[in-house]
């Protein structure tokens, strides 16, 4: 299933609206019942309304009604593999928990990691 949802998160890359940073990234969420939701980053010209890809896929799973996940693939175009940013840490951790992660890049490299070994100590509800 990991080739499938890398396969998705390149697809999902070619969608990105990147007209400032040419960074482009795309991001394949795969829910508890095997199914796939993608997202890309959409950049706007004040950067900080920027959106990336996982957050786009979550909130497009969400919106849908999904609330359990099992993994994310977060797929750029580079030669050292690209992790989730903190806020997508952060994001990631609140909607889907210690969630497999997949870096990956078009040219076939990935490896996996685990939240909890990216986010050692995130803020969530149990700090409220």
């Amino acid at each position: 299933m990991t080739d499938a949802l890398i396969a998705a998160a390149i697809a999902a890359r070619e969608n990105a609206l990147a007209p400032y940073s040419k960074f482009k990234v795309g991001a394949a969420l795969e829910d508890s019942e095997g199914r796939i939701h993608t997202g890309c980053n959409v950049e706007n010209a004040t950067y900080g309304l920027t959106v990336c890809a996982e957050r786009v896929a979550v909130l497009k799973a969400v919106s849908e009604g999904v609330r359990s996940f099992r993994r994310v693939a977060v797929v750029a175009d580079t030669e050292a593999l690209t992790p989730p940013c903190g806020a997508c840490r952060q994001f990631l951790w609140e909607f889907c928990g210690d969630i497999e992660i997949v870096f990956a890049n078009p040219r076939g490299q990935s490896e996996t990691w685990r939240l909890k070994d990216l986010f050692p100590k995130p803020f969530d509800v149990s700090y409220l």
